[in-house]
């Protein structure tokens, strides 16, 4: 059972904005909810990749914040941090936290471990312990795909073994759920865990394929496809993501006692993904056509001479395909932005802000 929260009124903390998914999560609050309500944003700014692009999405979020009825608080720092967290519960009482702050990225967890466990283990320790200590009404937080590592059966099931992750990325994510079910067990705090699946859209982070291979493709470079083209991933549009947190946000896991006398967990996983998964040579011909209907491509550009055929790389999977329909009986929610719309948008918002010059390196 759900408990139902207005999040109209409510203080509410997400970790990870001005990112990607946190900026559009921040944004779409801003201009849904009413007077009384606040909303904090925490982000440390780091350089994983271009900051630049971080301080537009900031900017667009404070743009937003001064026309809407929200109160918004943006505070630079990392979740790593204890004082600094629990200084800002100590402020704030938060009702709802969004954790969307994370170190991301597969492949970079191979080179740069250490970085993962500052944020992803000890910086969801630190928020945990602070709902510990200022119970919240609903902790809603960010897990993957990637915890489905090396499963050969697919749609994904929330209900499937996730024993056997593939990076170092995706045993942090599955770490994060093991504890945060500890932590509803032991303390009675709703939690719910969010499975995201391959998200793309405008302003996204360049180091996910579509965005790398529009930069290379502007600049004249060849582009990789790995396992010879062989992959499908179940691509979601930011909008999809962004409907499901705020949907998850408004509905707690009820809190129960068991026959012991014990709290039973108020704890949920669902699975966001698009429920159509692409074939990565598809993906990639939609978005060459998408990136010459709007000039960042010439007419008659050659995709073939551009592209390489490698083989799999370390920490990658072949195919994600999510099983979204607990997401959907318990929320009426089903994703349902396609590629090619989704796609477009991208290719459109690339075009804008790059400006005339769009090669980049």
């Amino acid at each position: 059972m759900k408990r139902r929260i207005d999040l109209n009124g409510k203080k509410i903390l997400v970790t990870g904005s001005p990112g990607f998914i946190g900026a559009n999560l921040v944004l779409r609050l801003l201009r849904e909810l009413s007077a009384g309500t606040v909303i904090v944003s925490l982000d440390n700014m780091n350089a994983y990749y271009d900051v630049t692009l971080k301080g537009w999405r900031l900017a667009q979020i404070e743009k937003t914040a001064k026309e809407s009825m929200v109160s918004h608080v943006f505070v630079k720092g990392s979740i790593a941090d204890r004082e600094l967290v629990d200084a800002l519960f100590e402020k704030y009482a938060f009702d709802v936290v969004v954790n969307l702050a994370a170190q991301a990225g597969v492949r970079y967890s191979i080179d740069h471990p250490d970085v993962y466990i500052e944020s992803n283990l000890i910086g969801f320790y630190n928020l945990l312990e602070a709902c510990r200590r200022h119970p919240v009404e609903h902790l809603i937080y960010a897990s993957s795909s990637s915890v489905y590592g090396g499963n050969k059966k697919v749609p994904f099931s929330v209900e499937d073994k996730v024993d056997h992750p593939v990076s170092l990325y995706a045993a942090t994510k599955k770490s994060d759920e093991l504890i945060a079910h500890a932590y509803s067990k032991l303390y009675n705090i709703p939690a719910t865990g969010l499975r995201f699946f391959t998200v793309y859209g405008p302003a996204g982070r360049p180091d996910m394929f579509y965005y790398s291979a529009t930069q290379k493709l502007a600049a004249g470079k060849k582009i990789q496809l790995f396992n010879y083209g062989n992959m499908k991933r179940d691509f979601t549009y930011i909008d999809d993501i962004v409907e499901g947190i705020v949907r998850v946000m408004g509905g707690a896991p009820e809190k129960a006692d068991g026959k012991d006398g014990l709290p039973i967990p108020p704890y949920a996983i669902y699975n966001i993904g698009g429920g159509q998964p692409e074939n990565l040579l598809d993906y990639i011909a939609t978005l060459q056509e998408e990136l010459v209907r709007v000039g960042i491509l010439p007419e008659g550009y050659d995709f073939e001479g551009h592209r390489e055929l490698v083989g799999m790389q370390a920490g990658d999977v072949p195919v994600t395909y999510a099983d979204s329909k607990a997401l959907e009986e318990d929320f009426g929610f089903k994703p349902t932005v396609g590629i090619r719309t989704g796609l477009r948008a991208f290719a459109e918002w690339y075009k804008e802000y790059y400006g005339p010059d769009t090669e980049r390196t």
